[in-house]
C-alpha cells in the first residue's frame, strides 16, 4: 500500500521548547486529518541544536512526548522528530516515533557531532531501530548519522523500505547533505527522506533547509528549498518491490563482520 509522508521544514526558536511547540501547532494545524501517514519534524525541534545543557533535557515521559502523542492522534498519523532527553542520568539526542494510538518507540543518535562537542554532553545510542507501520518498514536516524554508511546499511537484520534522517545540518555543508541523501538511497535501494531546519540558531549558525525525499534510484521526489515549507509525498511500495526484484544488488552486499574477521585472521 502507498505511504504518505509529510516533510515539515521550519525555523526553530533557540532554546524555547514551549514556543517551538506552539509554532508547530500552527503548522501541523494546516494538515487535514487522514491526509498523511507520517509527519517528519527536524532534529531537536523544540530547542534547536542547543547541546550544552542551557535548557534542561526533558524526562523520557516529558511534555514533548505528550505533545507528539496529541498530534499523532489528531492527524491519525505517526509523528517523529528528536528531542534532548534525560534518562538514567544521561542525556540523549532521542528521536521519538509516535503512532496514532499513542505508542512510542525511540532511537538515540549514535554518531555525536564532536566538532561542536555533542559527544561531551550526550551519550551515544547503541542500537538501530526499524518500525513497522502501515505495512512499511521505517528506519529513523539523526543528522550526523548520515555520514556513516555502515551504520545505515540495509541488511537482513536491519531491513527497511524508508530510511529517514532528521537534522540540524548547517548551510556551509549543504552540498554534503544533498549528495549523501542521494547516496544512501542508491546504495540501499530505499526511499530516503531528510528533514532539515531553516534560519539561524542562537550561535549564529545558518541553516538552508533543503529537506528532500528521494526514491530508490536516488531521483528526487521532493525538494523543499531554503524557506519554511510543508509538503507531502506518496511513496509507492509496489514500485520499490519491483525494482528490488529486478535489480537485487543487495544480494551481493559485503558482510562487514566477515571482512573484519578475515583481516584479523
Amino acid at each position: 500500500m502507498p505511504l504518505k509522508v509529510t516533510l515539515v521544514q521550519a525555523a526553530l526558536r533557540w532554546q524555547d521548547p514551549a514556543g517551538n511547540r506552539t509554532a508547530f501547532d500552527a503548522t501541523l494545524g494546516t494538515i487535514a486529518t487522514g491526509t498523511t501517514d507520517l509527519v517528519v519534524l527536524p532534529e531537536m525541534f523544540t530547542t534547536g541544536f542547543a547541546i550544552d545543557g542551557s535548557v534542561p533535557a526533558e524526562p523520557s515521559a516529558g511534555p514533548t512526548l505528550e505533545w507528539l502523542r496529541g498530534w499523532a492522534g489528531r492527524l491519525d498519523a505517526a509523528v517523529t522528530g528528536s528531542v534532548a532527553t534525560l534518562e538514567g542520568g544521561r542525556r540523549y539526542n532521542r528521536l521519538w516515533f509516535v503512532a496514532p494510538d499513542g505508542s512510542a518507540r525511540h532511537y538515540d543518535k549514535r554518531h555525536l557531532f564532536r566538532m561542536t562537542g555533542e559527544h561531551e554532553h550526550f551519550a551515544p545510542g547503541s542500537a538501530g531501530l526499524v518500525v513497522s507501520f502501515r505495512g512499511w518498514r521505517i528506519a529513523p536516524l539523526v543528522c550526523y548519522d548520515l555520514r556513516f554508511p555502515v551504520w545505515s546499511r540495509r541488511r537482513p537484520d536491519y531491513d527497511y523500505d524508508l530510511l529517514l534522517y532528521v537534522a540540524n545540518w548547517p548551510a556551509r555543508r549543504a552540498f554534503a547533505w544533498r549528495q549523501l541523501l542521494i547516496a544512501r538511497a542508491i546504495e540501499n535501494q530505499s526511499y530516503v527522506a531528510g528533514v532539515n531546519r531553516t534560519g539561524a540558531d542562537g550561535k549564529g549558525i545558518d541553516y538552508d533547509g533543503e529537506s528532500a525525499l528521494h526514491d530508490f534510484l536516488g531521483a528526487p521526489l521532493a525538494a523543499l528549498g531554503h524557506d519554511a515549507a510543508v509538503t507531502t509525498v506518496v511513496l509507492d511500495e509496489a514500485a520499490l518491490a519491483a525494482f528490488r526484484e529486478r535489480f537485487p544488488a543487495h544480494l551481493d552486499a559485503d558482510r562487514f563482520e566477515l571482512l573484519s574477521m578475515e583481516r584479523g585472521a
